[in-house]
């Protein structure tokens, strides 16, 4: 693409042979800005000429006798654009209708400017302005017809690389006029006749009154033509073309014809007719593998469920396993707090006389009796099945907790070493998966050392930088180091693994480290352990630091008792027991605190009680009894009297769920403030019931 050239750098030629016209005429030129070139004769003047000089001065007697038939011939040879401006200085009365020689030069160089000498300085200057802007416009021409050409150029490469051919229709005629290249995407040989009328012909008799309308719409509202076509060719095959128009009008609006391209589409429309059937058929597959994965899925929602469900029920069977292997502990320890009961009471027996002595004796069976409780609590506190609950938890104080139950785990060759700081932060755990984990290290450390040995517990506040698998931050660090067998490498590499395990048949599952693993992954700390042969094992837990504080405890169960009030006297009492002992010293106890007490041996027996229409301000039962339980008793008694308020005294740690209804539960063993405040706890917010007449 060429550029309007510069006038700076494009001269001018001054070919003046005689005097001073030639130095004038160069002054001059250089107050416009243009350059001069002086031609020594009318050769080398010719030989000057081109493209690049925007125009020309010479006099008129420098051509008066030349041969001007090479100039003739140079103005003759330019091209369509270019019109080269002549600037001719006559003497003075020279005009070309009054001088031959002036209008034969006017006629052989077209472009001519006579200027009169003497001429004034700006005459001159703006005769070579008006010279030099005609030049500018032909170049500016010169430039528009280069990209013209270029343009058309493009177009018929594009057109020529898309297979497209070219189409004019004139509206009012329906004359159409088409490019070599356009028969042929209709099915006729290229350059061959091809009307309007052929082109409606080779269109499927389905699709011509949709051209029909495409061609009307684009003349009525003057939006472009698009579309495509079925075409049937001359040897009866099927195809496709695809069809794109403009609408023109002339400038009186009297005629008007679309101009556009067409193509031949019948391989896309051949692809996207095969894709869609491929498309159509993919979607089937899908939708059949959506059914089948869906069915797949409800039967995985299942399968993680029962997985789910057989997890909850391994955590669980490794807690009783954890209980079984306490039992001998656990047994022996239970028959020395019976020892010490039942020879308080024997010796109360044979001196009821002596009060100091009796008390002192009492005292002795209630302590011991107390332990028992608390142990047995623990035991199925421990063993009951419970959803996690994470919440800041301070590990030492966790660890005293359960010092009692740690001691009965590892007997009496292990000497317990513990080094419990309170300045320790609190960290975010579930307090009973960190008692089983601790217990499962403590039982692992005791297997590990059966001619006894150390057992050190420790808490401790650590700082990582990112190393041993924890991110950086504080962490509450729990160890547990022994001085057993240790293991070895092979045997450490796969101590965490689930069912791994060195003991004996029978007597471990393989769980106890995988589970700790885990709670620590859960809990975003970790578990490390190092061993050697001979020299024992460590294990470190270890979690993040929290910044929560301890959520406010309630009152324990005994001070809440401690402060209720004896509560209302002279109520009316159904108890339920089969276990004539204990439905002995419970019916003393109520009425050692003034309330008058029905005492029934079985739930059928109660029930006829509450037929019978007897006032009944309270009904208490025992949990576990034979053909009805405590808890089948309650529902069939708040048929007979919706208001009728029931404690349910249990041993056990936890009743079935979805009763329906609330029942208060006082846990076996209590003492006489505990059962004053369940029952005034029951009777504070008790409905009126019905009295008989």
């Amino acid at each position: 693409m060429m550029k309007v050239p510069d006038f700076s750098r494009c001269p001018a030629l001054v070919f003046t042979p005689m005097g001073r016209d030639a130095a004038v005429a160069v002054a001059l030129l250089k107050e416009t800005g243009a350059l001069a070139h002086v031609c020594r004769d009318v050769v080398h003047f010719v030989a000057m000429l081109g493209e690049g000089i925007c125009c020309a001065i010479v006099t008129d007697e420098g051509l008066r006798d030349a041969d001007l038939k090479p100039l003739e011939n140079w103005v003759s040879a330019q091209p369509t654009w270019s019109d080269f401006p002549f600037i001719i200085l006559t003497q003075r009365g020279g005009a070309p209708d009054r001088d031959p020689e002036l209008a034969r030069l006017a006629a052989t160089l077209g472009n001519v400017t006579f200027l009169e000498r003497p001429f004034h300085p700006r005459t001159f200057i703006s005769a070579v302005g008006t010279a030099l802007r005609g030049r500018a416009r032909q170049f500016e021409a010169r430039l528009r017809i280069d990209e013209l050409h270029e343009g058309e150029a493009r177009l018929q490469t594009a057109l020529t690389a898309g297979k497209l051919g070219t189409w004019e229709l004139e509206l009012s005629a329906l004359a159409l006029k088409a490019s070599p290249a356009c028969p042929p995407v209709f099915g006729y040989a290229p350059g061959e006749s091809f009307t309007y009328t052929d082109l409606i012909a080779s269109i499927s008799p389905g699709d011509r009154s949709r051209m029909a309308d495409a061609i009307s719409r684009s003349h009525e509202t003057g939006c472009d033509l698009a579309i495509e076509l079925c075409t049937i060719w001359p040897d009866g095959t099927f195809h496709w073309a695809d069809m794109h128009a403009r609408l023109l009008r002339d400038h009186a609006q009297k005629t008007a014809r679309l101009v556009g391209v067409a193509s031949d589409i019948t391989l896309r429309r051949m692809t996207e007719d095969s894709m869609q059937r491929d498309y159509d058929l993919l979607e089937a597959r899908v939708a059949q593998r959506t059914a089948e994965l869906e069915r797949t899925h409800q039967l995985v929602l299942e399968e993680i469920r029962q997985r789910q469900r057989a997890e909850e029920l391994l955590r669980q069977a490794h807690k009783m396993e954890m209980i079984g292997q306490l039992t001998g502990g656990v047994a022996h320890d239970f028959n020395n707090l019976l020892m010490a009961i039942m020879a308080n009471l024997e010796l109360l027996r044979k001196e009821p006389q002596d009060g100091v002595r009796a008390t002192r004796l009492i005292d002795g069976a209630l302590r011991g009796a107390q332990r028992g409780a608390a142990l047995t609590q623990r035991l199925l506190a421990f063993a009951r099945q419970q959803d996690l609950k994470v919440e800041p938890t301070h590990l030492p104080a966790l660890v005293r907790g359960m010092t009692d139950l740690l001691e009965r785990s590892v007997g009496p060759r292990v000497a317990l070493e513990l080094n419990l700081p309170d300045d320790i932060p609190l960290t975010l755990a579930d307090g009973n998966q960190v008692e089983l984990a601790l217990l499962n290290l403590a039982v692992n450390a005791r297997d590990a050392m059966p001619e006894g040995g150390a057992l050190s517990i420790a808490v401790e506040e650590v700082h990582s930088c990112g190393e041993d698998g924890l991110a950086a931050g504080s962490y509450v660090r729990l160890i547990v180091r022994d001085t057993g067998k240790g293991m070895d490498l092979d045997t450490l590499a796969k101590a965490t693994e689930p069912f791994f395990t060195t003991k004996e048949p029978g007597k471990g599952t393989g769980l106890g480290l995988s589970m700790i693993h885990g709670l620590a992954l859960q809990l975003n700390g970790a578990l490390r352990l190092q061993s050697e042969p001979g020299r024992g094992t460590r294990a470190e837990l270890s979690l993040p630091v929290t910044a929560q504080r301890l959520t406010p405890e309630s009152p324990k169960e005994d001070e809440q008792a401690e402060g209720i009030a004896n509560g209302p006297t002279q109520a009316s009492i159904l108890l339920v027991d089969d276990d004539a002992l204990i439905a002995t010293s419970t019916a003393y106890l109520l009425q050692d605190m003034g309330h008058e007490v029905i005492e029934v041996d079985s739930g059928a027996a109660a029930l006829e009680i509450l037929k019978g229409g007897q006032w009944i301000d309270l009904m208490i039962t025992d949990y576990s009894m034979p053909q009805m339980t405590g808890l089948e008793l309650a529902l069939a008694a708040r048929e007979l009297r919706p208001g009728l308020p029931v404690i349910l005294a249990t041993g056990y740690a936890e009743l079935p769920q979805g009763t329906g209804i609330e029942i208060l539960r006082l846990r076996k063993p209590y003492r006489q403030h505990q059962l004053a405040a369940e029952i005034t706890r029951a009777l504070r917010y008790a409905r009126p019931t019905h009295r008989s007449p």
